[in-house]
């Protein structure tokens, strides 16, 4: 019997010291599932505002106002106060590029090892001959490096086709809003006579003739051209003072997990919802428009996502971006009729494929 009696004792004794083991245990596990809650940021979507009812974005001004007052050479007055020098020293460009008036000026945001795809580029939808009756030019924008060699093959690459457009800044991801509003800056100051301007990536393929068709009626692109008699263009023609941006329109929510390339804290945006905003992978600005951003940007807390940043604007100045379902931020599946009216794609880093398709749209009218 005093056997069985310590053997339960011993039993008891056991069972206790699991119990507090498996506490100890319980303890780890709450902690660590606590840490991956805040690192996933579950826990800071609680102390998110309302974007609809609580948005201000510094300047806390009237933005529209400081663009009139810089347009007229009254800027940095109270309230409007320039925030975000661009003083980035230009280190290579063409001053004749734009030396007649064009319709279209298409600007590449371009990296610096991206010879091919910028070779490519311009043998196919940045070729500034391909269509005789509407004047188009071709640029592509750089950042530097502190590559001496790489350095210098980017001047050679100028010297033969003078086409680069770079400025005095590190060539990286998180700097895209500088080249960004770089690139504005120099179609602003050295080619303010285009009707529209055309950004993208070097790894997009782009259908120019689309490019102009859409912007001949974007609200009605591509029903209107079904209606069109052969031979014969609709006489329809936006006006030149219109004030257009447009691409694919995003409506979304900041990531706040903190694993994520795009991860955003609270204290850099407090907001549970982005203004729309457009995909920067491709996208269209009317002169007016471009005129308003570039100015604008003076009086706008710039932000690291070039894209957000370009919806922050439009957001303070009062431009709803419009969305074109036709140019697509992912890779379009390919078929030759699936891209009849494709303006642009994502996802053509290969400049063989992107030949490729380009050559076999060309040849079937819709590039």
């Amino acid at each position: 019997m005093l056997k069985n009696v310590n053997t339960m004792t011993h039993n008891m004794a056991y069972s206790i010291y699991n119990l507090f083991k498996l506490k100890k245990y319980f303890k780890y596990i709450f902690i660590i599932s606590l840490w991956l809650l805040y690192y996933f940021g579950v826990f800071t979507h609680f102390f998110e505002l309302d974007y609809y009812s609580q948005f201000e974005y510094p300047l806390e001004t009237n933005i529209s106002k400081c663009v009139m007052s810089a347009q007229s050479g009254n800027s940095d007055q109270l309230p409007c106060i320039n925030i975000n020098l661009l003083e980035y020293d230009l280190l290579l460009s063409n001053d004749t590029k734009c030396n007649i008036n064009i319709h279209l000026l298409i600007l590449v945001k371009s990296s610096l090892n991206n010879f091919d795809r910028r070779r490519t580029i311009r043998r196919t939808w940045g070729f500034e001959n391909r269509f005789s009756d509407v004047p188009t030019r071709t640029v592509f924008v750089l950042g530097k490096s502190y590559d001496i060699d790489l350095e210098k093959r980017i001047k050679e690459e100028h010297e033969q086709y003078g086409d680069i457009v770079q400025y005095d800044f590190i060539d990286e991801y998180y700097n895209n809003t500088i080249k960004t509003m770089n690139a504005m800056k120099w179609a602003t100051t050295h080619c303010n006579d285009s009707r529209f301007y055309f950004f993208s990536d070097d790894d997009m393929y782009v259908s120019v003739k689309n490019v102009l068709r859409y912007l001949r009626n974007p609200t009605k692109y591509p029903e209107y051209l079904s209606k069109e008699v052969k031979g014969k263009q609709s006489k329809y023609i936006l006006p030149s003072d219109i004030v257009l941006f447009t691409g694919y329109v995003f409506h979304s929510s900041p990531l706040r997990h903190q694993i994520s390339k795009w991860y955003v804290s609270l204290s850099e945006y407090p907001y549970h919802m982005w203004p729309p905003y457009v995909t920067a992978g491709a996208y269209v600005l009317s002169k007016a428009a471009l005129v308003k951003f570039y100015y604008g940007s003076s009086y706008v807390k710039r932000f690291r996502f070039d894209d957000i940043y370009l919806g922050l604007l439009s957001k303070k100045l009062n431009i709803k971006p419009l969305h074109c379902e036709h140019i697509y931020f992912y890779k379009k599946h390919y078929s030759i009729s699936s891209y009849k009216y494709v303006i642009a794609s994502h996802g053509y880093g290969d400049s063989e494929e992107l030949l490729n398709v380009w050559l076999e749209q060309k040849s079937n009218g819709n590039a």
